[in-house]
């Protein structure tokens, strides 16, 4: 490092993200030396983080500089890095009315948290905040790299490369990391034998190219051959794939996430995603995520908080690393503006996609052409992130329910209208629109 980085973590009182963050840092060679500063509007929560990740500094007696604080700007002077995980309000609470209020009406979606009615209500509460946050970048710390992990990521993303074109920016997302290992277990060849390119649209997306490390034989051809049968066998948690495998035997690619977000996109996605295990997916995940605080809670408040300090999996210090020592490494998913990244949809659009990491930033790696039916899949849904972005940016309550009527899971236009002014009503003092 040439200069000493700070690295500010916004939404660091999520518990899990705030400890598996700097449990990361504190362990980077590279950013040893480094201010950390801690930010969240819920103090009590801050202060649990805090409390943790102190301890674990004192007790490994690591170079570096804690700072906490709920003032925001105070966080981001002299920010060269800031990592965001914002999410508004009660989180399992608001997911579940976007999922439920749609359903009263008739309407199919299957998630609701980054697309179909849901999806919207979820965008209009969580992107103006982040944008206030990207305000605030711009004015004290215009060369900090912003890295986002907030859903729904596409039209966050988008948001900030409409408002903030010269802001610095990646998306994260770790679907793709976490469900590769199916690739191998399809082909019995190890991952570290198999050269994957993915892309498309964040939680959208499909396996482009997969081929053999040790031959450069194409396994494209065993995978449509193998996959069906293989995940016709997946049960149980996570393992909602009916709708995955439906788009192999009709598309002829393999996607990289489950049915329960893959399915967020598609009209028909409820006819053929396994509901059960969706259902069964976010109930499950909203039960362990509320346990899983609560313990965490217990531990630091008894005072062994730092040994909860411990690196995540995420891919988030490692693209601060690689900026720093111009690394030249790939990142196998990230989301980027589509420069030229996919030719064959929209160029206004943040796409899902391999990127190279060196001292400018992230430089995205060229897909080409995207095979022609899943494209058009691609085209209706940055058709909908394009209302949904606009209503935001211009606060247009009629743009928003445009962008309603455009989503593939609406089907009745009166119904529609119905549920619109309802869920406005449900988010009143979150939303702002005229």
């Amino acid at each position: 490092m040439t200069k000493k980085e700070k690295i500010v973590i916004i939404g660091a009182g999520s518990l899990q993200f705030g400890l598996g963050s700097v449990g990361s840092i504190i362990n980077s060679d590279v950013l040893q030396g480094s201010t950390v500063s801690l930010h969240d509007i819920n103090q009590s929560n801050l202060e649990l983080v805090t409390q943790a990740c102190r301890a674990a500094i004192e007790k490994k007696k690591f170079d570096i500089e804690l700072e906490s604080t709920t003032d925001r700007k105070k966080a981001l002077k002299n920010a060269t890095f800031i990592i965001n995980s914002i999410e508004v309000g009660p989180r399992f609470e608001w997911f579940d009315l976007d999922y439920e209020t749609p359903r009263k009406y008739g309407n199919k979606q299957i998630m609701g948290e980054n697309g179909g009615p849901g999806g919207l209500f979820h965008s209009l509460r969580v992107i103006p905040p982040i944008l206030e946050i990207c305000d605030d970048i711009q004015k004290i710390c215009p060369d900090a790299f912003l890295i986002n992990f907030s859903n729904p990521m596409s039209r966050i993303c988008l948001a900030i490369k409409r408002k903030y074109p010269t802001l610095r920016f990646v998306g994260l997302c770790h679907e793709f990391l976490g469900f590769k290992m199916h690739y191998s277990r399809i082909l019995e060849t190890p991952l570290n034998k198999l050269k994957i390119t993915a892309g498309g649209l964040n939680h959208f997306g499909v396996v482009l190219s997969i081929k053999y490390i040790d031959t450069g034989k194409d396994a494209y051809p065993d995978l449509r051959k193998k996959g069906p049968a293989y995940l016709s066998q997946l049960k149980g948690f996570g393992h909602d794939v009916d709708l995955i495998r439906y788009i192999l035997e009709k598309f002829g690619y393999i996607a990289y996430t489950p049915d329960s977000h893959y399915g967020e996109y598609i009209g028909w996605a409820w006819e053929r995603a396994n509901l059960e295990g969706v259902r069964l997916f976010y109930n499950g995940y909203k039960l362990y995520t509320i346990k899983a605080g609560d313990r965490l809670v217990k531990r630091i408040k008894r005072g062994s908080g730092a040994n909860l300090v411990k690196p995540d999996p995420e891919r988030a210090i490692p693209i601060i690393e690689g900026i720093l020592t111009d690394s030249g490494h790939e990142e196998a998913s990230v989301n980027l503006p589509n420069d030229g990244v996919i030719t064959n949809i929209p160029k206004d659009l943040v796409v899902e996609c391999p990127a190279i990491v060196n001292k400018h930033g992230m430089e995205a790696i060229k897909l080409g052409e995207y095979p022609k039916g899943l494209a058009g899949l691609l085209r209706n849904q940055a058709s909908v992130q394009d209302l949904v972005v606009e209503a935001i940016l211009k606060k247009s309550k009629d743009i928003a329910f445009q962008a309603l009527l455009l989503d593939p899971t609406i089907d009745n236009a009166s119904k529609a209208e119905e549920m619109f002014e309802e869920m406005i009503k449900l988010n009143q003092g979150y939303i702002d629109l005229h």
